[in-house]
């Protein structure tokens, strides 16, 4: 099955994967993870009904209960699966790929995400080798919507002083559950309606184009900045008042002020990609930068067991301690528009808070679609290496080698088939 990648289970449905993979990833979930109950969501795709009741079909006839979630959020599904103490969790979704894609994410106790090498790998076994033999006394599919509760908790993290002039893209996907709920009618929301087609644009915050219209509304109506979400709305992304698109790393500077406000420092964990900008500027509030891998599977992990506050990577993804160690959109984007209002208040822009953030300048990623990827990679390592001038280097996920006045990092997709590239130079 071609489906099974790095993060979780992925692709283009009835090519990748079908429903009776689905069926097999639900008959041997319980078993994997050692649970007799299962708590599933999924986002509006038009394939997710069908993999939900293959999904489930196999989880009964394991012998385990279902508990659906029903349309959520992916980071409902973290909240819900650590708080009410599940062993197991499925999310189907495919984030922010096209309406083609679909897939699954999946969380054991904790909410701790299962990657390839933490039990999807066994999983894809299992599903290739083993024979299903349906248990005689089988599950119990049982209604489990608690929207509203989840509703409850973001909403003690709605700004105190929110009086921002906001415009914010829905991109037709499920940050569309609680978001206009929350802050009200004051913004301008696009494209709210959850259409799991993606009628208006892709749910990628990161591709320019699927941002234009965001930065349209912006600069139309004199909006203090605009934010986007991703289909599964466990991302969030910015722009300031002019319109131009700020690089998701960079906000990881700004969530220093809510954590680290009172001066007693603590662990902040970042990807190999984020800009060295964003450890200087955290440093002086008494951070202890933690560089690691990218991706959910990783971060996760490793925030949990630095004992981290929080955390963030390049591709919008924002980690808490209080949040289960887990990446929610709707919970950085709310605390984000705290501290933008704190600042907006004194007088402040959004462009100028970055601008004292972004000290180097970046080339963005750069994708390269390339065969030898590992090749490729050990050629950059070698020469840079080479001239003995780094001054540090950093050899999980890629390569990133770091000279006095700039850096680079080069690493392969772990969903897709490019070489990554990212150059900063001071």
């Amino acid at each position: 099955m071609k489906a099974f990648k790095a993060y979780d289970i992925r692709g283009v449905y009835n090519r990748d994967f079908d429903k009776n993979d689905a069926y097999k990833i639900g008959f041997f979930l319980p078993d994997l993870l050692k649970t007799n109950r299962v708590l599933v969501g999924f986002d509006a795709r038009i394939s997710s009904p069908e993999i939900f009741e293959y999904l489930s079909k196999g989880i009964t006839d394991a012998g385990a209960d279902v508990y659906v979630a029903g349309l959520a959020t992916t980071p409902m599904i973290y909240y819900l699966s650590a708080k009410h103490n599940f062993d197991a969790s499925v999310q189907i979704t495919a984030s922010h790929n096209a309406k083609e894609y679909n897939g699954m994410k999946v969380s054991r106790t904790n909410a701790l995400p299962v990657g390839f090498d933490t039990g999807l790998g066994e999983l894809k076994e299992m599903t290739e080798n083993r024979p299903i033999v349906p248990k005689s006394n089988k599950g119990k599919v049982i209604d489990y919507d608690r929207r509203t509760e989840y509703f409850e908790f973001l909403q003690t993290y709605i700004p105190s002083n929110f009086n921002l002039n906001l415009a914010i893209d829905c991109s037709n996907g499920m940050a569309s559950l609680f978001i206009h709920k929350l802050l009200g009618d004051k913004p301008i929301y696009l494209f709210e309606e959850i259409d799991g087609t993606f009628p208006n644009h892709e749910a990628n915050p990161l591709e320019p184009e699927n941002i234009v219209d965001l930065q349209h509304a912006v600069k139309q109506n004199g909006c203090d900045l605009g934010m986007i979400f991703d289909g599964d709305a466990d991302r969030v992304m910015f722009v300031d008042e002019n319109g131009k698109f700020i690089s998701p790393d960079l906000m990881i500077a700004l969530l220093g002020h809510y954590f680290l406000k009172d001066g007693k420092g603590g662990k902040v964990l970042q990807d190999i990609r984020t800009s060295k900008a964003v450890g200087e500027y955290l440093q002086k509030m008494g951070a202890e930068m933690h560089t690691w891998r990218v991706g959910r599977a990783f971060a996760a992990h490793k925030l949990r067991e630095i004992d981290g506050i929080f955390g963030g990577e390049l591709a919008g993804h924002y980690y808490f301690k209080d949040f289960y160690y887990s990446d929610s959109g709707i919970l950085a984007a709310l605390i984000l528009l705290q501290v933008i209002s704190d600042f907006h208040n004194k007088g402040k822009k959004l462009s100028e808070l970055i601008a004292e953030i972004a000290t180097y300048k970046c080339s963005g990623e750069i994708n390269f679609k390339i065969n030898q990827k590992t090749e490729a990679m050990e050629s950059v390592k070698d020469f840079y290496l080479a001239l003995g001038t780094h001054t540090a280097f950093f050899d999980f996920d890629g390569y990133r080698i770091e000279f006095k006045d700039w850096w680079l990092n080069v690493r392969p997709s772990n969903t897709e088939p490019y070489l990554r590239l990212i150059v900063l130079i001071n």
